[in-house]
């Protein structure tokens, strides 16, 4: 392995990432807490959505590393080291990106307008939806994440200086105990960072749409991350073509179940034609003025067919799923339709007025996804340098992990 190819040459990047997190970061920052308010807290939703979307990457590592622990799966061993140097990138951000909001009462009050509603809905759900259980939880998920990465990247870090076979044992455990803990915790921060944004409406499915979302998120990174460090950094000589062909199964495989999760939503609220419910549908298909379809009405036809159809198709292809440009293209796309996604589901939301509707719902302008696009850059940049300084501190591999010499050598 060449000098620049090493984790030590990578890591020394850290801080150009951490330099330019605080720059992107620091500018949303200043906008959503030091500027006067926006109409639809658009500001603070910028800030909301870049940690979201980067927290959904990291859930969805989280609990492959679990899952593949859980599983002993032959496969990925060398993959999952990368995954435990992202896990350090969890809890942070969540500190940074949500919990200033849920701290700030102006800003918790704007973005989560349940916190200041008084009719009957929140009454009902008060039980659940009150300030103090609120901030209580979002601490709760702060410390069950981070708990479970430091656990899972201990043990496995430990097992590279001491050789001991047994805390492969410990992982499992871990990990049996944490797959669930996990589900149900990044099932409430859906519902709290995500669902609540319109109090008024509910799916018991929105916490299985945040999971498969995650998955998706999380693979389609892995494919691009990997690549990178096969031909340029320190998984060179060690990612086959097998590796690639199970990552593309498991990315078709969530496909089509983020499909069915997303499609039995609409279909279930679709019949059950509640007003309650139909309402989050409508705002994002039709123009409550003029009747008309709306702009978020073009974002959901690339929902159906870029972020599902056109992924299963190409996935559907044996030599898709091997040949390194193509997977990463797919990958790509992906990547960018989760975006999309979180973006679809976090940012339309009815803006009281005085017209004969009563609301109307806010558009999408330049300058608007410029900040929301700062914020993703921000926190992407925070995750990846977090990554490569925790490089620094491991093995690039996990060179005493009992099935290594499998994953080295997988084959289909």
């Amino acid at each position: 392995m060449s000098d620049s190819c090493s984790p030590s040459a990578w890591s020394a990047r850290w801080p150009l990432l951490a330099a330019i997190a605080a720059v992107c970061i620091g500018t949303v920052y200043g906008f959503a807490f030091f500027t006067p308010m926006v109409e639809g807290a658009r500001n603070q939703m910028s800030l909301l959505f870049g940690a979201m979307f980067w927290i959904s990457v990291l859930v969805g590592i989280l609990m492959l590393t679990m899952i593949t622990r859980l599983f002993d799966a032959g496969w990925a061993p060398i993959i999952r080291r990368s995954w435990e140097f992202l896990l350090p990138a969890l809890p942070i951000v969540i500190l940074l990106g949500v919990a200033p909001l849920a701290l700030i009462p102006s800003a918790r009050h704007a973005v989560w307008e349940w916190t200041s509603a008084t009719d009957h809905a929140i009454h009902a759900k008060s039980w659940f939806l009150n300030e103090p259980f609120f901030l209580g939880r979002i601490g709760f998920y702060v410390i069950v994440f981070g708990g479970l990465g430091w656990a899972l990247r201990h043990w496995s870090f430990r097992q590279d200086g001491d050789r001991t076979a047994g805390h492969t044992h410990t992982l499992h455990a871990i990990s049996a105990a944490g797959v669930p803990v996990a589900a149900l915790t990044l099932t409430f921060l859906a519902f709290d960072c995500l669902m609540a944004l319109s109090y008024h409406w509910f799916s018991t499915m929105y916490g299985v749409w945040f999971f498969t979302l995650a998955i998706r998120m999380a693979l389609s990174v892995t494919v691009i991350l990997t690549h990178l460090l096969s031909t340029r950094g320190w998984l060179r000589g060690m990612l086959n073509q097998a590796h690639r062909h199970v990552l593309g199964c498991l990315m078709l495989a969530f496909t089509v179940f983020w499909a069915y999760i997303s499609f039995s939503q609409y279909f279930i609220i679709y019949n059950a034609n509640i007003p309650e419910e139909t309402f989050w549908y409508n705002i994002r298909e039709i123009d409550a003025v003029t009747g008309e379809k709306s702009q978020w009405w073009w974002v959901s036809m690339f929902m159906v067919f870029g972020f599902f159809l056109l992924p299963f198709i190409l996935l559907l292809f044996y030599r898709t799923k091997i040949i390194a440009s193509r997977i990463v293209a797919v990958a790509s796309l992906i990547f960018v339709g989760g975006l999309i996604d979180l973006w679809w589901n976090a940012i339309p939301r009815k803006i009281h007025d005085h017209s004969e509707v009563g609301f109307r719902v806010n558009e999408f302008l330049v300058p608007q996804l410029g900040l929301d696009l700062l914020a993703v850059v921000g926190f992407g940049a925070l995750v990846f340098a977090i990554f490569l300084r925790t490089a620094r501190n491991a093995e690039c591999i996990p060179i005493h992990d009992p099935r290594i010499s499998e994953s080295l050598e997988y084959h289909e």
